[in-house]
């Protein structure tokens, strides 16, 4: 039996209501209990700021995308070289590091649990693959549906009973956790030399729009019972005027009133520019923002940019298309069958371009404007707006006005005719902070009844323990401190265990996969269904049997069954 106490912790714990108390935690086995015995270990926190551990509610960190965005950036994986050190393997990249890169950065900044943005279900095998090798975080993959064949006959047919028995075999065999919808229907379309530039343009071939895909498959996830909503990328990501596009989409989402949301929305900045031209883009956050305020069923993420470089890479093929053309840098572009796509390319974000600042600038503002933090989660859709290490310094910008106007300051002088930023003061509390950085995605992908994202007795010890007193640090004024704590922790606690201390990784990790298998009826499931099996004789080059992912693959993995309505 292990025992640790941690003593004397300054516990902000938005999901129980406790803000700055004084307290003790006790840990037994991996899990937070009442009171553990004499003889239990002791760290004494010494009144420094502890939190539950940092949940990243959508990053790109393994996968085949990642992988091809490491091999193709050679100068990339130059960066960021760490030699091996007791536990800790050989690392190595900055924008998109290797696997054990990617985990020890983010245990040292105190996060125990990660959603893998987008997971095409052919190539899931390899996901778990690179989640073995994230060793001190518990992984989940959203799954992507955007393109699916079957997802699309289905929507054509109007059969969301049939979309949704695609969605619960797929996720079942690419052991996925959630529906992932990136440019719906765009992505297909790019694969016949085709785009869509409106929800309601027709997906060539299968004569369905976006906004009938995005409807049936929030309809299907309801069916299912999924414990997190459609994670959406909305179409037109990065265009001037797409937040006509996001305004549209937001309008399309029904609150369903059974659920806490309907609509995860992703990386919300790319998603919210105004103008006609790159020449004239301004920011729409106040529009975007003021539906989502009136929204309880929508969470979002920001998407927050930085300045410096960074490799984009995303299951939206024509958008980085676009971008090569703006950039002209090298580019890579992927098809999977019957599923989906990616593309990718290395980016540079400089506080010289005015499109850049006004990127910039919507980021902050979205998390600014939201009334509800509960709303609005910290992201910078790792690595497109900006590498994870950058969140100590979104979390002082969004704390400090002084900050972010020596910022601002810095900027293409045009900026400040095209962004409401500079007038807005309100900074953010370290209660706010907690709930962006994990009691929000905690709750938002349902995954609070998993123990994750608080420290109630029963939750799982996951704690992060940083080198910050809240009683006597302004953050307003003293924001150095402030990103210089959230970079390193005193103390990563993972499942029970010290896992880094004073940024360095101690020991080895033993994560967990955590899926999603819904049980349908016989009549259903899609195992038995011999049109869809027909469907892999026909078009896949795998055989239907060849395509689950074995759970060998998941050694400590975690599923979550589900009593769909099917």
């Amino acid at each position: 039996m292990s025992e640790l106490l941690i003593k004397n912790a300054c516990v902000i714990d938005p999901l129980n209501g406790i803000n700055g108390d004084v307290m003790d935690i006790a840990i037994r086995d991996g899990r937070i209990v009442e009171d553990v015995g004499s003889s239990a270990e002791v760290i004494d926190a010494d009144r420094c700021l502890t939190l539950p551990g940092g949940i990243d509610s959508h990053t790109h960190v393994c996968g085949t995308k990642v992988n091809f965005g490491r091999y193709m950036s050679p100068e990339d994986m130059r960066a960021g070289r760490t030699s091996r050190n007791g536990s800790m393997h050989v690392t190595s990249g900055y924008s998109v590091p290797t696997t054990f890169g990617n985990s020890y950065r983010y245990s040292t900044m105190g996060y125990t649990t990660l959603l893998e943005g987008a997971m095409a279900p052919l190539e899931a095998r390899h996901t778990h693959e690179e989640f073995t090798a994230t060793p001190h975080q518990d992984m989940m993959a959203n799954t992507l549906f955007d393109g699916n064949w079957s997802v699309m006959e289905a929507v054509r047919e109007k059969d969301v009973k049939r979309a949704a028995a695609v969605v619960a075999w797929i996720l079942s065999a690419a052991k996925g956790f959630a529906i992932k919808l990136t440019n719906p229907g765009g992505t297909e379309a790019w694969g016949w030399g085709e785009d869509v530039s409106s929800i309601h343009d027709t997906v060539p071939y299968f004569e369905v729009t976006p906004a009938e895909i995005i409807e049936t498959m929030i309809r299907a996830n309801e069916l299912l019972r999924l414990p997190h909503s459609v994670h959406l990328h909305c179409n037109n990501l990065g265009v001037p005027g797409n937040y006509r596009t996001t305004l549209d989409t937001m309008n399309l989402v029904p609150d369903l009133n059974s659920r806490r949301q309907s609509l995860y929305l992703t990386h919300l900045q790319f998603h919210s520019y105004g103008g006609t031209t790159w020449r004239d883009i301004d920011s729409r956050s106040e529009e975007i923002i003021r539906v989502v305020n009136a929204s309880p069923h929508i969470v979002i993420d920001m998407g927050q940019i930085m300045f410096g470089r960074t490799t984009t890479m995303t299951a939206d093929g024509p958008m980085e298309f676009k971008l090569y053309m703006l950039h002209h840098n090298k580019w890579s572009n992927h098809d999977v069958e019957l599923e989906t796509g990616s593309g990718i390319i290395p980016v540079y974000y400089s506080k010289k371009s005015v499109v850049n600042c006004v990127m910039w600038a919507i980021g902050l503002e979205l998390a600014l404007q939201a009334k509800n933090p509960w709303q609005c989660l910290l992201t910078t859709d790792n690595p497109n707006g900006a590498p994870f290490v950058k969140y100590p310094e979104i979390i002082a910008l969004l704390m400090s006005k002084r900050y972010r106007d020596q910022e601002c300051a810095l900027l293409d002088p045009r900026t400040e005719k095209r962004v409401p930023l500079m007038a807005i003061d309100r900074e953010l509390d370290w209660n706010e902070i907690a709930i962006m950085t994990r009691a929000g995605q905690s709750r938002a992908l349902g995954i609070e009844s998993l123990g994750k994202g608080h420290l109630a007795p029963g939750a799982e010890a996951d704690v992060a323990i940083y080198p910050i007193r809240t009683t006597e640090i302004d953050p307003s004024a003293q924001f150095q401190q402030v990103m210089a704590g959230f970079s390193r922790t005193m103390y990563t606690i993972k499942r029970g265990r010290v896992v880094a201390r004073n940024g360095e990784v101690i020991v080895e990790g033993a994560n967990s996969t955590i899926w999603v298998k819904p049980r349908v009826s016989h009549e259903y499931d899609l195992g038995n269904d011999p049109e869809f099996a027909k469907k892999f004789q026909q078009y896949y080059t795998v055989r239907m049997r060849n395509y689950p992912v074995q759970e060998t693959y998941l050694p400590r993995g975690v599923c979550i069954e589900t009593e769909a309505d099917l």
